[in-house]
């Protein structure tokens, strides 16, 4: 994250002051309701903006703005029309315009970039984004994290979300911890039922650490 510097200046000149976040994975993991959540909890304390992803339409952008969880004028809607991934990993030009875009009319403190619906190989540019985390859920099995790819083992939060889900489909949550530790190697690992807690406090402790500058992060 490049250091603040208050005051104008040419876009050219001025330095960042924002938290870029990325948000990626798989179609149906609930990342819009994360984003959601995100800025209903930290709205009210710091200066968001958001930026979505949609192949076809701007679904998700719509799905924020209608449920007034930010200003609509801080929620940008990116159009890819081609593989979600590339646009946020191979060819990030439309959304690192809209990030900027952002950035120069608010001047948030964090921006919410959230992926199109995409498979375990999904990642983020590290010249669009800071930070990422990776969404899967309970539905998938819990064979999901032992599966890998590298948003399963190298983002830097990887949040197992639906877990009111579980004994619906016969996943063991114990299975499902055990294999992400595996397979991340230490990194940070959270479990949310963004249904019936949806306030994503584990998510949101962890942000507010690394907003902080902390590597801390709570454990599953």
């Amino acid at each position: 994250m490049t250091s603040p510097q208050a005051g104008g200046g040419d876009a050219s000149t001025r330095r960042r002051t924002s938290l870029r976040l990325g948000v990626g994975g798989p179609v149906g993991t609930g990342k819009t309701a994360l984003v959601a959540a995100l800025c209903r909890v930290l709205g009210p304390e710091m200066s968001l903006a958001v930026v979505t992803n949609d192949i076809y339409t701007t679904e998700d952008a719509d799905f924020l703005r209608a449920a007034g969880v930010l200003d609509p004028d801080r929620i940008e809607a990116v159009q890819t029309g081609c593989c979600p991934h590339t646009a946020v990993r191979d060819d990030i030009a439309a959304n690192l315009d809209a990030v900027e875009q952002l950035e120069a009319r608010h001047e948030p403190a964090l921006v919410l970039v959230e992926s199109g619906g995409d498979n375990l190989t999904m990642t983020f540019s590290k010249g669009l984004i800071d930070l990422q985390l990776f969404v899967i859920d309970v539905a998938g099995g819990d064979k999901v994290p032992r599966k890998g790819g590298p948003g399963v083992t190298a983002s830097d939060l990887l949040v197992v979300n639906k877990t009111d889900l579980a004994p619906l489909v016969g996943a063991d949550l114990d299975v499902m911890a055990r294999d992400a530790a595996r397979v991340r190697e230490g990194r940070p690992v959270v479990f949310t039922d963004l249904r019936n807690e949806p306030g994503a406090a584990p998510v949101v402790a962890w942000l507010r650490g690394r907003l902080r500058g902390q590597d801390a992060a709570p454990s599953p």
